[in-house]
């Protein structure tokens, strides 16, 4: 009796649902969307929209819908005042990989990662987070100015 395995193709990572892209521009367009998590769909093979947050949730509503023990990407649009007193906005690209995690999502979110991030046209910063501390608030602040 053989036993077999599905693995992911490292090489390309996975696929990318449509839904990701135009949740992402209802984003950055129309400011529908606050944050968008998306996460690994290992049955379709793919990475899809795990949830929206509407435009008036904060920064620690986005941060506790991000799982305690599992990767996940997310973008955040992150409005500010800038030191002459302008309201901006930069969108983030957050890599979420948990020290707590699976060996085996670790993987897989990073040989995925760079592909999924092509498709995400328009983000400005990027950060790579194993723990809260790296994606604190201030740290978004400080990246931003």
């Amino acid at each position: 009796m053989s036993i077999r395995f599905r693995r992911a193709n490292a090489s390309s990572g996975m696929g990318v649902a449509a839904q990701c892209k135009s949740t992402f521009l209802e984003l950055q367009r129309k400011k529908v969307h606050r944050y968008v998590i998306f996460k690994i769909d290992e049955k379709k093979n793919e990475v899809v929209v795990e949830k929206t947050g509407d435009p008036a949730e904060t920064y620690d509503h986005f941060t506790s819908a991000l799982p305690e023990n599992d990767c996940r990407y997310a973008v955040y649009d992150f409005d500010y005042v800038t030191s002459e007193n302008c309201q901006k906005s930069k969108i983030f690209f957050l890599a979420w990989s948990p020290a707590t995690s699976r060996i085996r999502s670790k993987m897989l979110y990073a040989t995925s990662k760079e592909r999924f991030r092509r498709e995400m046209d328009g983000v400005h910063y990027e950060i790579q987070a194993t723990d809260s501390s790296e994606m604190d608030l201030q740290v978004l602040r400080e990246r931003a100015n």
